[in-house]
């Protein structure tokens, strides 16, 4: 018997303020039990996009960290859900240790950098984002090549997404990146600065440059939670092609994400 019966007449929010006063071992462990799912959702999702080299059980053990974490230091007075703030911790904690491992190759990055510094160049240029043909040409490669590019390049999606600004605001410092923007539905905290608002409108504005298939493909995936194959099928492509509009979209993202950047760092 796991003694959560006593919790039964409980709210969450209840919980939460027994748990901050006194650091209740059973509570704690109570609320791992009940987010566990949501470290499988996370974890299940960033499988989607590594190599089979990385374990799926080793990215939810890395997710159980963040989960852990995010319980440790959640402060119900800040107004923002729980899940909300947890997903961001499980993902963050699976990015580090990611990293740490170095799971993806150094040529692979390099050639993710080539592409986003031809799509900078050429934005530049054209005033909008280049076309894939656009791209290929400025890469001096046949397309055919530039999309067989774009899907090895594909796991450096993860390390993109989580592109992100620590906003200082008075407590903790606070993410704010594409991924977060794309998928969150809830009300952002009210004590994050306007500094952090004026980021998330620049992120949106971004979004809704890209060419409409890209913005269908970041949306339908990050938002509506579809796989790739369930996208292929609404847009009547292969699920190939969904990886390459995916990786394309991201590579264009951080291209305006380094320019918005250098814009504040200047500030």
């Amino acid at each position: 018997m796991k003694g959560y019966e006593q919790f039964d007449n409980l709210s969450e929010e209840e919980l939460w303020e027994q748990y901050i006063q006194t650091h209740d071992e059973l509570i704690r462990n109570y609320f791992i039990e009940k987010y566990a799912p949501l470290v499988k959702y996370v974890a299940g999702r960033v499988a989607m996009n590594v190599p089979s080299s990385v374990e799926y059980n080793d990215l939810v053990s890395y997710g159980i960290l963040g989960l852990i974490d995010a319980i440790d230091k959640f402060d119900p007075s800040r107004e923002i859900k729980f899940k909300t703030y947890a997903v961001t911790r499980i993902r963050g904690a699976i990015f580090d240790q990611l990293r740490a491992i170095d799971w993806l190759p150094r040529s692979v990055r390099q050639k993710s950098k080539e592409i986003e510094r031809a799509i900078t160049e050429l934005e530049g240029k054209l005033g909008r984002p280049p076309t894939d043909e656009e791209i290929a040409e400025a890469m001096d490669m046949p397309l055919e090549d530039f999309h067989a590019l774009l899907l090895r390049v594909s796991g450096n999606n993860l390390v993109s997404m989580d592109e992100s600004w620590y906003i200082n605001d008075g407590t903790e410092s606070s993410p704010t990146s594409i991924e977060e923007t794309l998928e969150s539905s809830d009300a952002y905290n009210p004590d994050v600065v306007a500094e952090k608002q004026e980021i998330k409108k620049m992120i949106a504005k971004a979004l809704m440059e890209l060419p409409e298939r890209e913005q269908q493909v970041l949306i339908l995936y990050y938002y509506e939670g579809l796989t790739l194959k369930e996208i292929g099928t609404i847009l009547n492509v292969t699920e190939s092609r969904v990886s390459q509009l995916h990786t394309k979209a991201i590579h264009i993202l951080r291209s305006r994400l380094s320019q918005i950047k250098e814009g504040f760092s200047s500030k």
